[in-house]
């Protein structure tokens, strides 16, 4: 089939566009149709473009849309509990990707520009589109490619048709939880000689799922190879370590580095889930060149999480450590010995919450064939959506147990999982347990989105054709945070309160299928005796609370009795609301011609966008103390009912060139090219302005952040070629090269100058001078003693009302620091080039069919981990990755095989941007293993039966910083299991 005649009966160019009434449509379904459908889609397109497409109606290749858009070249995925939620292509992050619903962009609550593909169900959508070229039509914001969700219309249906599916899933990963429901459906038909039609989908499934966690929690902090601990001399800094006392230390003289763990935390964590989605579609056929349609869509969320943890927090006393090799030096053991006179805690916490998340969408749609060479269409579509807490104890929580009792405490990290080992552990008890600290919070993010779309073609015959179009869209975001309900009482309080019957036992490394080093090249070292943590209280939280209720008096400020729950006062938090207005123009010709005997289409576009951003932002006020409550804990007291208020505006405007050209080489051979200039915007939490500030801070100073309406967006210069050999039916090999250029890179910069509030600090202060001189400055709780014990005067060194030492900061001590991340452009030009490798084969007539592809993606913008300064912003999100489907289809039974693989890829590069920034985060290599066969049920048509098998062989997640001993996160999450039935007819 040649080029020319593959336009000539193709979608009109707007994207989603239904097939002229008259146009051939060839039925066909299953594994190969649905292939040789995304293939025809990629062959016609007027730029680099791939597809996905249902097998039937109601029967989409994968269960999950992320996980099905992995299986594209280019297209890696990012996995929320085991499931896909978002995509990167090109190396290009989630935000950095625009997703459209039939063309429409839908507001989401992410405060990003991502969007969650576990929101919406599989079943109700017909196609997915992947557009990797810009052209003029559509809309920006997609740097990587421009995503489009395409669901089913009644009248391209064009007959009575439904499909109805029950299946129960299975996962692993959960410990507490049981198989869950899952129901879908999906009705159109047409009336009235088919001038009228109506489709209606729906989907209610539950999942109940977990993860098994090791974490370095607050990250790693890296210091140059001369950095001590020895505060009588100029080396010495927080979290750095003796020259003493140490096996392979870094020189001092060297320019190596080195690198510190904060934490070692085990969690354990449960998830519950429900998830509703429903779509209603009405058609009408006003006449032969007029077709009407109204479409609305409602998608709820629910989420409840639970989890239990038990962590050791180093406190950076003096350590004894075995190093790996430079330049980047990591601890292969680490280990810290505080002795029976000053025991530190083994702590226990947990978490109980939820949230709720509303998305809803109306639209209308006009489409006129107005004569034979002009063709318009009117879209106008609003849509909302809000994530409100949805528990007693709001949408996010901490309560913390712990028992004083560890001596010591070391962390083996030359294995996949690290390991803590904790010296005293072994005479864990429930009457040794107290209560700690706690922070309960209630977050509420919602948004407003309008969009009126108005886009025409219009036919100049033997010269080409015109598409042109304008349109407006308005987002309101609106994030609003109750004031953080916080009990700052981490030294415990209720020793001998609980039982064993309120504590239940629980173990840690028999739920890993991990492995870690367990001290075994470290026998011959103190820690390497000491106890592995094997064992924990996994208590309830619902039963705790009440006990630790009992506990305490009423506070001064209280919120609901003893604290122990959310705020629902949003009025008196911090409250950040962004609109952003964007209007835009776009013309774009497009010619047919003949270079000799080739047929070649070329499209010549321009588009224009103007924004306007507007920010407004009340934030809490703080008194001008701050308290020292607890050993390195610090809290600053807000005002209430005191708030500062911000306005800022921003806008920018662009005018962004397109061409794709098309040559058909031969009739089965196919060359592109392409060069657009494209933009990305800033995220609506990167615009929000308004300097916010943690209550709780630590010895190194205050953290907060503030948003930036005045952000420029991220600007693309992008060639595209590819080359497209279509050899038989349903078969093709592709090769595609990309080149990005970017400018205007946002990243996150930390501002020491910025001082939002005027606090003094009893950090460096007369009071704890004369402490450090007295007992010395490693013992906080030494000093603290002894500040009470010389300067109590019950208003600015007082105990609180659960009997902890406070100690407030005095006009003449030292103002307070702050570390205000800020985002910010960079100058940079950062370079992005890749390959995308593409086959597809169906062997003839026996079934079997393979799809294999591989991209290779390459940036000039490294992460250098050997430097504690970033030279340039380094990429994140980039990386290889490849996908292998084989699958088999006769008549009645189909199985397909799916293997995916990413490689190692930056995923962040400013960890603990207050405290001991940049520190990278490192996603490792990942692959998974899926399955899904089907019966169709010779004995009732339109019957069958199916089974899915989602990451088979149990793969987890890996994450770590400048070095692979590094690691800051584990997830194992096990695999999910579907046995089902689905009846179409």
């Amino acid at each position: 089939m040649s080029l020319s005649l593959i336009l000539g009966v193709a979608a009109t160019p707007l994207m989603a566009q239904e097939a002229d009434d008259d146009t051939e449509v060839i039925e066909v379904s299953g594994i190969r149709g649905s292939v040789i459908k995304s293939m025809d889609v990629k062959r016609s397109s007027d730029g680099i473009v791939d597809a996905i497409s249902a097998e039937d109606i109601g029967k989409f290749p994968d269960t999950n849309l992320a996980e099905a858009l992995q299986r594209i070249s280019g297209v890696s995925i990012d996995r929320n509990n085991g499931e896909g939620q978002k995509v990167t292509v090109r190396g290009f992050s989630a935000s950095r990707n625009l997703v459209t619903l039939n063309g429409r962009q839908l507001a989401n609550t992410t405060g990003d520009r991502s969007f969650n593909f576990d929101n919406l169900a599989a079943e109700g959508i017909s196609s997915l589109e992947v557009y990797k070229t810009s052209q003029a039509k559509l809309a920006t914001g997609g740097l990587g490619a421009t995503i489009n969700l395409i669901t089913s219309k009644p009248l391209v249906v064009g007959q009575e048709k439904a499909s109805f599916s029950a299946k129960v899933l299975n996962d692993d990963s959960t410990d507490k939880g049981s198989a869950t429901p899952e129901f879908s459906g999906i009705y159109s038909n047409v009336f009235a000689d088919g001038k009228l039609g109506v489709s209606i989908a729906a989907n209610y499934a539950e999942r109940e799922s977990g993860s098994q966690q090791a974490e370095v929690g607050t990250g790693w902090r890296s210091f140059n190879a001369i950095q001590n601990q020895d505060w009588s001399g100029n080396n010495a800094t927080w979290g750095g370590v003796p020259y003493e006392n140490q096996v392979n230390r870094p020189d001092p003289a060297s320019d190596d580095i080195y690198s510190v763990p904060q934490t070692t935390i085990y969690k354990f964590e449960e998830q519950q889930r429900s998830r509703l989605n429903s779509h209603l579609v009405l058609q009408y056929q006003l006449s032969d060149d007029i077709r009407a349609t109204v479409d609305a869509l409602y998608i709820e969320k629910e989420v409840d999480l639970q989890y239990n943890d038990i962590s050791a927090w180093y406190t950076f006393a003096p350590s004894e450590n075995v190093w790996s090799d430079g330049p980047v030096s990591s601890p292969l053991l680490y280990s810290e010995y505080y002795g029976e006179g000053s025991l530190q805690d083994l702590s226990m916490g947990a978490r109980d919450s939820g949230t709720r998340e509303e998305t809803t969408m109306i639209g209308f749609n006009l489409d006129w064939q107005v004569n034979d060479n002009l063709h318009l269409e009117f879209d106008h579509h609003s849509s909302s959506s809000v994530e409100e807490p949805n528990h007693k104890y709001g949408s996010a929580n901490v309560l913390s147990l712990m028992a004083r009792i560890r001596e010591g405490a070391a962390t083996d990290f030359t294995g996949a999982l690290p390991v803590l080992a904790v010296l005293g552990s072994e005479t864990l008890s429930p009457e040794q347990v107290e209560v700690a600290g706690s922070w309960f919070r209630n977050d509420n993010t919602d948004m407003e989105l309008d969009q009126t779309q108005i886009n025409g073609t219009y036919e100049l015959e033997e010269y080409g054709s015109i598409d042109f179009g304008a349109a407006y869209m308005k987002a309101e975001n609106h994030r609003r945070e109750a004031p953080q309900v916080q009990r700052d009482d981490w030294g415990g309080l209720g020793a001998g309160v609980f039982s064993a019957a309120d504590l239940p036992e629980a173990t840690i490394h028999d739920r890993f299928d991990i492995g870690g080093g367990y001290f075994a090249d470290f026998q011959n070292l103190p820690a390497g005796s000491w106890n592995i943590v094997n064992r924990f209280y996994a208590w309830d939280f619902n039963t705790i609370v009440p006990i630790a209720e009992s506990l305490y008096g009423l506070p001064a400020n209280t919120i609901c009795g003893t604290n122990f729950c959310p705020s629902d006062n949003f009025a008196a938090g911090t409250d950040r609301f962004v609109e952003e207005t964007l209007t835009s123009l776009y013309v774009q010709y497009n010619y047919e011609g003949e270079l000799g005997d080739m047929p070649y289409d070329v499209h010549l576009g321009l588009r224009y966008e103007d924004t306007d951003v507007s920010s407004t932002s009340a934030v809490i006020n703080y008194e001008s103390y701050d308290s020292w409550v607890a050993e390195t804990e610090f809290y600053l007291t807000p005002i209430d009912g005191d708030f500062i208020y911000q306005n800022r505006e921003g806008g920018y405007d662009h005018l962004l060139p397109s061409i794709n050209f098309n040559l058909e080489v031969t009739d089965d051979l196919i060359f592109r090219a392409a060069y657009s200039e494209t933009i990305s915007r800033p995220w609506y939490g990167d615009m929000s302005g308004g300097i916010v500030v943690g209550s709780g801070h630590n010895l190194a100073g205050a953290g907060g952040s503030s948003g930036n309406p005045s952000l420029l967006p991220l600007e693309s210069e992008n060639i595209d070629l590819s080359i497209e050999w279509y050899y038989a039916e349903g078969s093709y090999v592709s090769a595609a090269y990309f080149d990005k250029t970017i400018t205007n890179a946002i990243t996150s910069t930390v501002d020491n100058s910025l001082a939002p509030f005027a606090v003094n600090t009893p950090i460096g202060g007369d009071r704890w001078n004369e402490a450090v001189a007295a007992v010395g400055i490693a013992d906080k709780n030494a000093m603290r003693q002894w500040i009470y014990d010389n300067y109590a005067d019950g208003e600015t060194v007082y105990l609180n009302d659960s009997g902890f030492i406070v100690i407030e900061g005095l006009p003449t001590d030292p103002l307070l620091p702050f570390a205000i991340t800020v985002p910010s452009n960079s100058s940079n030009k950062q370079g992005y080039s890749g390959l995308e490798l593409t086959a597809q084969h169906i062997f003839g007539e026996t079934g079997f069919g393979v799809i294999a592809n591989y991209t290779a993606v390459e940036t000039d913008n490294k992460y250098d981990n050997s430097s504690l300064t970033l030279s340039v912003n380094p990429e994140t999100d980039i990386s290889d990755s490849a996908n292998l489907i084989a699958f088999y289809e006769t008549d009645n039974f189909q199985v397909r095989v799916a293997y995916n693989w990413r490689d190692k890829f930056l995923k962040s590069y400013w960890e603990n941007a207050a405290d001991n920034a940049p520190n990278p985060v490192y996603t490792e290599a990942y692959d998974q293993l899926d399955i899904s066969a089907s019966y169709d049920v010779p004995q009732v048509e339109g019957l069958t039966i199916f089974v899915e098998g989602i990451n088979i062989t149990d793969e987890y997640t890996r994450k770590h910083g400048r070095a692979w001993n590094q690691v800051t996160n584990v997830t194992q999450t096990g695999a999910r299991y579907a046995i089902g039935a689905r009846y179409t007819f």
